[in-house]
């Protein structure tokens, strides 16, 4: 299993594709208290169609296997999260951010911004302040009724799925709950008390391609406030989804593929030169 040591924690994290560390790279960061899993699942088939790219799936500190007894907030994740990239990834690079992980990356993108070449944030964490987001509000648009008979109790109508299918349901099964099983509660605590970091996200422009995608009706990270930061990214593709919510990837698959593949063609053809 591997695992690269930074800032005293063992983060472990998951490389595929070519065993070069001079192949194009995308590092992938995931959300609050899921692993690295709720981004491989959905997206490692993308990358079947382009096997050039080596990508680095990491698990945060106090998240999957990734122990961090010492970690305390936003400050000291994004720490370890800067080093291990930097032991990991020599060169240039891209960066993938899912909900939490959006915040994170959008943080790498200023510490890296001679270094990166493409920024996708999905379902982002704009503000990290819950309270100071504006959100729609919570609902169910599609429900399965056989599952929810099926589930009853376990399947929770209002905060997991906009899409309840026996299909969306499964991708949560698959690639979500495995995470939130192995998330270390005491850590993940102490860095919600935390939460809001005293990183820089800002960037004045950011010349590379990006995309931000957010799901209409999610309920937890909302799809307004990132809509604030568009203009601060001149090559963003900016994509609300409908029929979508936080569990965006799982309720609107083929769509999610297909931009966040339409975002990997415009890096590889953009280069590391802008103008």
């Amino acid at each position: 299993m591997p695992f690269v040591e930074v800032e005293g924690v063992r983060v472990h994290h998951v490389i595929t594709g070519p065993d070069d560390p001079a192949a194009p790279t995308v590092v992938l960061v995931h959300g609050f208290t899921v692993d690295h899993r709720v981004l491989s699942g959905p997206f490692e088939p993308v990358f079947e169609e382009r096997p050039e790219w080596r990508r680095i799936y990491l698990d945060l500190p106090g998240h999957g296997r990734t122990a961090a007894p010492e970690v305390a907030s936003s400050d000291d994740v994004f720490r370890v999260l800067r080093a291990a990239v930097e032991a990991l990834v020599p060169g240039r690079y891209a960066v993938v951010g899912q909900s939490y992980g959006g915040y994170l990356a959008r943080g790498l993108a200023v510490a890296h911004a001679d270094r990166l070449d493409g920024l996708a944030i999905i379902v982002p964490v704009i503000l990290p302040r819950h309270e100071e987001r504006d959100l729609p509000p919570r609902q169910v648009l599609v429900r399965d009724p056989g599952l929810a008979e099926r589930l009853g109790a376990d399947l929770d109508t209002e905060d997991l799925l906009v899409v309840q299918t026996e299909q969306s349901w499964r991708a949560f099964q698959t690639y979500v709950q495995p995470g939130l099983d192995l998330a270390d509660p005491e850590v993940t605590a102490r860095i919600a008390a935390g939460y809001q970091g005293s990183f820089p996200v800002e960037v004045a422009d950011f010349p590379h391609p990006c995309l931000i995608m957010a799901g209409r009706q999610d309920h937890i990270t909302g799809y307004r406030d990132a809509l604030t930061i568009l203009e601060r990214y001149p090559r963003a593709t900016f994509a609300v989804l409908d029929q979508a919510g936080h569990g965006l990837d799982a309720e609107q698959p083929a769509l999610a593929r297909a931009l966040f593949g339409d975002w990997l063609d415009r890096v590889a053809t953009a280069g590391p030169e802008v103008a």
